[in-house]
């Protein structure tokens, strides 16, 4: 890949934890290593997947590419700037173009607020310039595009499906507009058709906004539906990166062979 059309890059990405029973503070202590030197590159534009089983390391690293949490080392450059070297108001500038959708779409949401305050809540973080009716319209017009009325805007979080939570979710993720959208299992929480549903909406709005996508989840059959290339990642290692058609019907890796034995045929 050309390094100019690379949106995201990281290098030797490392990040340990101190092993349950051992004290944080404890100098050279047992420590669980979740994440193991991981280099990763994602062009504008395109879905990559990273799959793998529950534990293996997979949401760790993609909030280590947010900088959300700090890795032990490695780099990470998201439009050519060292998102690692960004001191705190350079960081906040830069978060506006990166956005999550989280797991659980019941526990994303502040059950305290209105749709209408969740969905508005970036905008009021980063243009603080809009009135209150700027950022409601604005607020409104991205849950039309998500499937849900401007009734919406009104009514609480408890008072939605699990499917619409998740819908909110991505609304608050795109009303800024980001380039970068990270998808931690979106759907694992949701019944299949509902997920069947909230994936081809990610595909469209990728479409409609030129998004370029990170979609974690362990499920080969979800992300044979949505990604172009596939990282497999196995105890904090990426063992297997590739073009989607290749890692699913010619996989190199034993432990990508051994997750595709382990899909059901229906």
């Amino acid at each position: 890949m050309n390094d100019s059309e690379m949106l995201l890059k990281a290098r030797g990405l490392r990040k340990s934890y101190a092993r349950a029973g051992a004290r944080e503070d404890s100098a050279g202590g047992p420590r669980f290593l979740a994440v193991d030197d991981a280099d990763l590159q994602v062009r504008g534009g395109e879905t990559l997947a990273i799959v793998g089983e529950s534990g293996c390391g997979k949401t760790t690293l993609a909030r280590m590419l947010l900088r959300l949490i700090e890795p032990d080392a490695g780099e990470v450059f998201f439009g050519g700037r060292d998102l690692l070297k960004l001191g705190a108001a350079e960081l906040r500038r830069a978060r506006r173009e990166m956005q999550m959708v989280f797991q659980d779409p019941f526990a994303s949401l502040n059950p305290r607020l209105r749709v209408g305050a969740i969905v508005a809540e970036p905008l009021a973080i980063h243009e603080k310039t809009l009135s209150g009716e700027e950022r409601d319209a604005k607020a409104a017009e991205m849950l039309k595009r998500v499937g849900l009325d401007e009734s919406a805007l009104r009514r609480y979080p408890h008072e939605f499906s699990g499917g619409q939570r998740q819908r909110i979710g991505i609304a608050r993720a795109l009303i800024l507009r980001p380039k970068l959208v990270v998808a931690d299992e979106p759907v694992s929480a949701l019944d299949v058709s509902v997920g069947a549903q909230v994936l081809l909406l990610l595909q469209e709005l990728q479409s409609e906004f030129g998004l370029t996508c990170l979609f974690i989840s362990h499920s080969l059959p979800v992300v044979a539906q949505i990604a172009a290339r596939i990282a497999v990642m196995r105890r904090g290692k990426l063992v297997e990166v590739g073009p989607a058609e290749q890692v699913l019907h010619e996989p190199r890796a034993e432990y990508t062979k051994e997750l595709l034995a382990a899909v059901p045929v229906v």
